[in-house]
């Protein structure tokens, strides 16, 4: 296990600590892991004190929701523990005033008993509590009645419009009331990639296969309802989405609020993915997403995954999420973009009608389409090598561009000065990062030299060949022993420049630059990086080849193929 812990039986205190720190809004009880909102006014003038919690590990709730307009106190148990009675009272105790407290509790066994109790001990006081239970999980309408349903990630949008109805100085029952109104409109479910991993057990609380799931799992590192295979976001979503349709809870018309959560360790770029997939596939069924949100609102410790959440809103519902509050982890706006796309302003160049084919630009064309299959097929070994020393894209990015190359119309290719820049347009489009203005450089350089010349001969080939290997080191600034693939491609070039003009044949000086090129890529594994990704590694780098002088070399030895 790798933490970043100090004492396993520390990990809640320590965390609270470090919450505070930096929440000028908050404050931390001295001798219970709760956290209050600061600056609360005298008792008598307090406004209807707002209160939620549960185990940690599903950080940042719930301490993060703790401020004006949200939560008033959250209350921390163990990881994936209820928290002690003592504590919830003490909770109570410190933030409630004559107009009471309304107590927030996600449907678990520890937490109803625990925050049950202490509503009761602090009824007995002469505390006006009442008690919200939020059991959203609609991945158990199968499984259990509704009101013996998991409490998740929905809690948070409850969270909101009870703090905020209790802001606007709202009498403990209307509080109540609106916050048992968003409960019962709110339907939630979970996916999951993997287990997570409890700072005290050390060990993950279940074990995936490479390529499972696990459906309709809660957030406490449990597994789910069933076990499936790895499915696209899309169709995970649509899971989701019918599941919650399934129950009764979504129908075209309806207008809601979607959380988009990650579960602990999904990153932004997958849960925008499936932000993406859920919001066109709710707008498909004619339901109205009047806000959205993506981010990690509850999670399960270090759990892969998301959740879904939908809450049916109205103007009043809207009224109260919009309102402000200064509780750091409330994502604020999420208003739904209506215009997402721009019309592509770009405008094509079109192809004379008629266009002639000449044979220089056919042989052209069927060698492109020849590197093209052969770079795909290289990926694994391309990905792997730029896995050690670079960022691991260089596979892909070669399939990108060689898939575009395969797509050209053949006529594209009249000549080879119209195929070389044609080629240079679909790998400038198809390739971010480094490769794809590399290579569309060359073969524009390339192309420019060659322009006008029907059927270019072997030696203004090589010059052409010697020119984009030129305008590569301009653009990046490479020079040969840099370990870059100018490596590969500078012996490459002057070596059949320089056989042309000492007289061999074309086939002969061919093989001679295919050679040159692939002993450059070799020469590589030895040397320091000085340019790229690589030179932050140093010598660590060393005893692996470059992985853009390996791709060049696998064209290279392509190009002579028949």
């Amino acid at each position: 296990m790798k933490k970043l812990i100090n004492d396993p039986s520390a990990v809640v205190r320590d965390m609270l600590e470090g919450v505070v720190a930096f929440s000028p809004a908050t404050v931390l009880l001295a001798d219970e892991n709760v956290v209050i909102r600061s600056g609360l006014p005298e008792t008598e003038k307090r406004k209807v004190a707002v209160l939620s919690g549960g185990g940690s590990g599903h950080e940042p709730a719930h301490a993060g929701y703790v401020g004006a307009g949200m939560l008033t106190v959250a209350v921390a148990g163990d990881v994936f523990t209820s928290p002690s009675t003592d504590a919830v009272l003490a909770g109570i105790r410190a933030a409630a005033g004559p107009a009471g407290a309304l107590v927030i509790v996600k449907n678990y066994t520890g937490d109803r008993l625990n925050f049950g109790l202490a509503a009761e001990l602090a009824r007995a006081e002469g505390i006006p509590v009442e008690i919200v239970v939020v059991a959203d999980d609609v991945a158990l309408k199968d499984t259990v009645p509704a009101d013996r349903r998991r409490g998740i990630a929905g809690t948070i949008l409850v969270h909101k419009l009870a703090g905020a109805a209790a802001e606007r100085g709202l009498p403990l029952h209307e509080v109540a009331r609106i916050a048992r109104d968003a409960a019962d409109r709110t339907s939630s479910m979970g996916i999951s990639l993997g287990s997570c991993t409890l700072p005290a057990v050390g060990r993950p609380g279940f074990v995936l296969g490479e390529a499972e799931i696990e459906v309709g799992l809660g957030i406490h590192g449990e597994q789910g309802v069933r076990r499936m295979p790895i499915a696209s976001s899309d169709e995970l979503v649509k899971l989701v989405l019918e599941t919650i349709k399934a129950d009764g809870r979504l129908k075209s018309g309806d207008r809601v609020a979607l959380l988009v959560n990650g579960l602990g360790s999904t990153p932004p770029m997958e849960l925008a993915i499936v932000a993406r997939s859920a919001v066109a596939q709710l707008e498909e069924m004619g339901v109205v997403v009047e806000r959205a949100w993506a981010g990690t609102f509850l999670s399960a410790l270090d759990m892969p995954g998301f959740s879904l959440s939908l809450m049916h809103v109205d103007e009043t519902a809207l009224g109260l999420i919009d309102a402000p509050t200064d509780a750091g982890a409330w994502p604020r706006g999420g208003v739904v973009n209506r215009e997402r796309i721009l019309p592509s302003a770009r405008a094509e160049k079109s192809l004379p009608a008629g266009n002639k084919m000449t044979a220089a630009g056919d042989r052209l064309r069927s060698t492109a389409d020849r590197i093209a299959k052969i770079l795909i097929a290289a990926e694994p070994k391309l990905t792997q090598l730029d896995s050690v020393a670079g960022d691991g894209d260089l596979g892909a990015s070669m399939v990108r561009g060689a898939e575009a190359i395969l797509a050209l119309p053949k006529e594209n290719f009249g000549d080879v000065a119209d195929g070389l820049m044609a080629m240079a347009n679909a790998m400038r489009r198809a390739i971010g990062g480094s490769s794809g203005p590399f290579y569309a450089t060359a073969l524009m350089r390339a192309s420019r030299h060659l322009a006008g010349i029907e059927s270019p001969t072997a030696q203004q080939m090589a010059e052409a060949f010697v020119a984009a290997v030129v305008a590569i080191s301009e653009l990046g600034g490479a020079k040969p022993g840099d370990r870059t693939m100018i490596d590969a491609l500078h012996p490459a070039a002057e070596t059949f420049r320089d056989k042309l003009a000492a007289g061999a044949s074309t086939e002969e000086a061919w093989r001679s630059a295919v050679a040159a090129g692939v002993a450059g890529a070799e020469a590589t594994t030895s040397m320091k990086p000085r340019l790229g990704r690589a030179s932050y590694l140093g010598e660590r780098a060393v005893g692996h080849p470059d992985a853009g002088a390996v791709a060049v070399s696998i064209w290279l030895e392509a190009i002579g193929r028949e």
